[in-house]
């Protein structure tokens, strides 16, 4: 049953607004599944180094303020760099689009070899070929492409609040856990958080739901391994 959202937008600009919502969610998947592995990772080398409950909120801290200070940062020069080359692309089609429309006779002909009747054709080539009709698809074209590009800022702040709520949750697992379970609790949370984010994730894309979350947990708990390994050594070896 449709909505009165729904039936309120064009088939068409249903379509790229459903399309907008997915890309934005697949995007703060991403950057939860960062802010789970990167700070886990901290997490659980420097407490595999044998570290105390200070050092570890710390290093804890300085993870989750600088990955969504990074992660934000970089996806707004990303999106920053995409935007103005989108723009760039669009201004030379918009020019060779009005152009082309100057040329009524082309276009009838082109009308023509679609099976338009040739008096149809040409009539309709007069029309949009008029100045104050070409002026007014210019400005339609240019304001849909204009909402089709994807705000740096609005990137930048969904990139750092996704890393940070991924972030969270290996933070409060290690806190809140007791002392001698702490690293096995949080890499638990952290692969059971990877798993869900894995399966949401394949859920969008219509992709296998098992072999993503397979992929995804199988990638954090290598690099929760490595880390608490390094940790670990450097802890025994420290001097």
């Amino acid at each position: 049953m449709s909505t009165a959202s729904d039936l309120s937008l064009p088939a068409s600009e249903h379509d790229a607004t459903s399309a907008a919502r997915l890309n934005w969610l697949r995007a703060g998947l991403l950057g939860a599944n960062d802010g789970i592995v990167s700070v886990a990772a901290v997490l659980v080398g420097v407490a595999g180094a044998g570290a105390g409950t200070g050092p570890v909120v710390a290093a804890g801290t300085a993870a989750l303020v600088g990955g969504a200070v990074s992660m934000a940062l970089g996806e707004y020069i990303s999106v920053s760099g995409a935007r103005d080359a989108q723009r760039t692309g669009q201004a030379a089609q918009q020019a060779q689009l009005e152009a082309d429309a100057e040329d009524a006779p082309a276009l009838a002909a082109h009308y023509r070899s679609l099976g338009v009747e040739e008096s149809v054709a040409d009539a309709v080539a007069r029309e949009l070929t008029r100045p104050e009709v070409r002026r007014r698809r210019a400005e339609a074209s240019l304001q849909d492409a204009e909402d089709e590009i994807v705000s740096p800022w609005r990137a930048a702040w969904v990139s750092a609040a996704t890393f940070t709520v991924g972030a969270l949750l290996p933070f409060l697992a290690m806190l809140l856990a007791p002392e001698p379970a702490r690293v096995p609790v949080t890499v638990t949370a952290s692969l059971v958080a990877l798993a869900l984010t894995g399966t949401t994730g394949a859920v969008l894309g219509g992709a296998r739901r098992g072999r993503a979350a397979l992929r995804v947990v199988v990638g954090g708990a290598l690099a929760l391994a490595a880390t608490y390994v390094a940790g670990a050594l450097l802890g025994t070896h420290a001097l």
